[in-house]
């Protein structure tokens, strides 16, 4: 199909300006005033935002967790996704401990991925067992598309060692890659939380106490030391708190290449919902946890300054009954939340409206960074002639409610339920086709895999 959107606003990370986009064969073709084409379905988009379709760099579709898996698998989350505007997202495939390759990681994502897919995908590979053989197959993951890592300094089956972490992200650089880390000091957590089950503080509200703050700030320093020894770049993923922005800042003032993504969640949500009753806490349990307000000012201010660059959802969602896993000792409660459907809406409403970032800030946290960093610029965010036909035509003024009930996700609750949204998605394009209209997914498992290259930043 051949689409002509007219009278439209095109945002990009640079300007806004009223354009008309021309699109066929999954790319655009023309982006200037006064296009005219007869042979083209016309669409008027006035007093509409045209923005790049968005890149959510950091889900975890059927991913086992807690000794369940995830509500959402890649069927129902992408679809979540589109519904959000987000026209590719980059999941996270990993290794298992025990002698388990690369490959074998990424095969099995593959499996889970392949298929089943509303919106473009790709991977990120998580490290989890560093060997020679590991080491070998880092060229194999390039060769496959896969440019960035993840790393974990917490978790058991997925917790790296300093001396690994070191190896790895110097090696990585080597290739010109990179590696995302899940920042909290595994120890001290562990310290914590035996304290607390001993005193018999088995409650939801102990949460954020044995994952304080504290705990996120020591191991972004750490990482942060080795990666200055190793002369190596790296982000910083869902960054939460004011501490570990202040070591993240203090790494760039001596010139270290840091990046840094945050959440939703950390920019709305803080930790007095740990003490709902009825368990109801249970539903924002995450990792790292929800802050304080003080540290939600801090993070706006950081996006307003660019000094974060992405805003990502960490998608991890599962229903109250999986929840409930949790009922009698808080840390067997699966930790993860929804986010995909609501990204973009939230952070228009609640940041490009209230003033405290541009719309321009938007397009490059949720597009334009994103594609930059992992290797898919310009083919993905940006709306110029050459790139893909993915386009979120977004309407300003639509009002809405956050609520269960009526989003895309297969799970039973929303942690911005009641939320109220002041914008909303109208339509999306992927690959020049029209895949959400009025907001409803009319397209399924269009989605392709996407090779990516190395960072363009």
């Amino acid at each position: 199909m051949r689409y002509l959107l007219k009278n439209g606003t095109v945002v990009s990370g640079e300007k806004s300006e009223k354009l008309d986009v021309l699109m066929e064969d999954e790319k655009i073709i023309k982006v200037e005033k006064g296009i005219e084409d007869e042979k083209a379905k016309v669409l008027d988009v006035s007093g509409k935002l045209l923005f790049p379709g968005f890149i959510d760099a950091h889900t975890h579709f059927d991913l086992e967790v807690a000794n369940t898996v995830t509500a959402d698998d890649f069927e129902t989350g992408t679809k979540a996704a589109l519904c959000g505007g987000t026209t590719l997202v980059i999941d996270y495939a990993s290794q298992d401990k025990g002698g388990h390759t690369l490959k074998e990681g990424l095969a099995r994502w593959h499996e889970k991925a392949d298929g089943k897919c509303s919106c473009d995908y790709s991977f990120h590979m998580s490290i989890v067992e560093w060997n020679e053989e590991t080491e070998k197959e880092i060229e194999d993951m390039i060769r496959e598309g896969i440019t960035s890592f993840k790393l974990y300094m917490t978790y058991p089956a997925m917790l790296v060692d300093d001396c690994d972490l070191y190896k790895i992200i110097k090696k990585l650089n080597a290739y010109g890659c990179f590696a995302g880390v899940h920042c909290e000091n595994a120890g001290l957590i562990d310290a914590l939380i035996d304290e607390a089950k001993k005193e018999g503080r088995l409650g939801v509200e102990n949460h954020p106490l044995v994952r304080p703050d504290e705990a996120e700030a020591e191991a972004v320093h750490r990482l942060l030391v080795i990666a200055k020894q190793a002369g190596a770049p790296v982000m910083v993923v869902h960054l939460t708190n004011k501490k570990a922005y202040e070591e993240i800042q203090a790494a760039r003032a001596k010139g270290q290449e840091v990046y840094a993504e945050t959440c939703p969640q950390y920019l709305l949500l803080d930790d007095s919902v740990y003490s709902l009753p009825d368990f109801q806490g249970a539903k924002f349990v995450c990792a790292p946890p929800l802050r304080k307000r003080e540290d939600q000012s801090c993070l706006w201010n950081a996006l307003a300054k660019d000094e974060i660059q992405t805003v990502a959802t960490d998608q991890c969602s599962f229903s109250w009954e999986q929840k409930k896993l949790g009922e009698k000792d808080f840390t067997k409660i699966p930790g993860g939340l929804p986010g995909v459907e609501t990204r973009g809406t939230l952070l228009y409403t609640y940041g490009v409206r209230e003033g405290r970032i541009t719309r321009e800030q938007m397009c490059r946290l949720l597009s334009e960074n994103a594609a930059k960093l992992y290797g898919v610029y310009p083919r993905k965010g940006v709306i110029a002639p050459g790139s893909d036909g993915d386009i979120v035509v977004f309407d300003p003024e639509k009002r809405s409610v956050i609520q269960a009930k009526t989003h895309a996700y297969h799970s039973d609750n929303n942690p911005f339920e009641g939320f109220a949204l002041h914008g909303g998605i109208d339509k999306v394009f992927l690959r020049g086709n029209l895949v959400v209209e009025e907001g409803k997914v009319v397209q399924e498992k269009s989605g392709k895999y996407i090779f990516r290259g190395k960072k363009q930043i």
